[in-house]
């Protein structure tokens, strides 16, 4: 995955000698409330969401998890799949979704550890590694008829920098399932604010017979996510 897809750029600021202390504990106040009042709202929004309840209820992993049940009762992607790559599966909710629907094979890989899922081949790794790539690849009897992606790189807050950042992942997935999807399979990625770029539009319309995008009502009213969902894979464009 590109330095976009790698989560995390965390380092303490060095102390500035130049500061008396009661001015740096000034600071580390400050910056405490903040962390403090965040976390209060992340926890009040998630006790008060009911997609978390439902997914404790229903034993997801994710609230995610509805997001590609909404989608494939909208589009049918996963209908007739049998072998499915899932890029960016931490923490396994779309895993789920998708043995609990009845795929036969689903493999997965992320940067970050997922804990073991029964009937799925999960790998912590790079897509971007071949090594990596072959390894989850093993756990499929021949070419995916499907590949999701659920791959988000960290929001900054900055609109634009995130949509760029996500529309490469994005694009990547979709390389991805030009290498590898069998023919007349589907592929269903996120992607941020309007949708897939203009040029990821335009390969999408030359590799699949249909193309939309869709909102499930389980993606947050003011998040800026959508999914774009193509279907009847026909080949890499010349």
């Amino acid at each position: 995955m590109s330095d976009e897809g790698k989560r995390r750029w965390k380092g303490p600021p060095k102390n500035d000698k130049g500061s008396s202390g009661r001015r740096m504990g000034e600071r580390k106040i400050i910056a405490y409330n903040a962390k403090d009042e965040s976390s209060k709202r992340w926890i009040e929004r998630q006790l008060s969401d009911p997609y978390v309840q439902r997914a404790k209820a229903d034993d997801f992993r994710a609230r995610a998890a509805y997001k590609l049940i909404e989608i494939d009762e909208k589009t049918g992607v996963l209908k007739g799949a049998t072998r499915v790559v899932d890029l960016g599966s931490a923490p396994g909710g779309w895993l789920q979704v998708c043995l609990r629907r009845g795929v036969k094979e689903i493999v997965g890989i992320d940067l970050l550890p997922v804990d073991p899922i029964p009937g799925a081949h999960i790998v912590q790794g790079d897509i971007n590694d071949p090594d990596d790539v072959a390894a989850m690849m093993e756990g499929l009897s021949g070419p995916p008829d499907l590949v999701l992606s659920d791959m988000a790189a960290n929001t900054t807050g900055h609109k634009q920098t995130d949509s760029l950042r996500t529309a490469a992942l994005a694009e990547m997935a979709l390389w991805f399932a030009g290498e590898h999807l069998a023919p007349g399979g589907n592929f269903c990625s996120k992607v941020f604010q309007g949708g897939a770029t203009p040029d990821m539009m335009n390969q999408l319309k030359q590799m699949f017979r249909t193309v939309k995008h869709v909102k499930p009502p389980a993606s947050r009213a003011g998040s800026p996510e959508l999914f774009v969902v193509a279907q009847g894979f026909r080949g890499k464009p010349e």
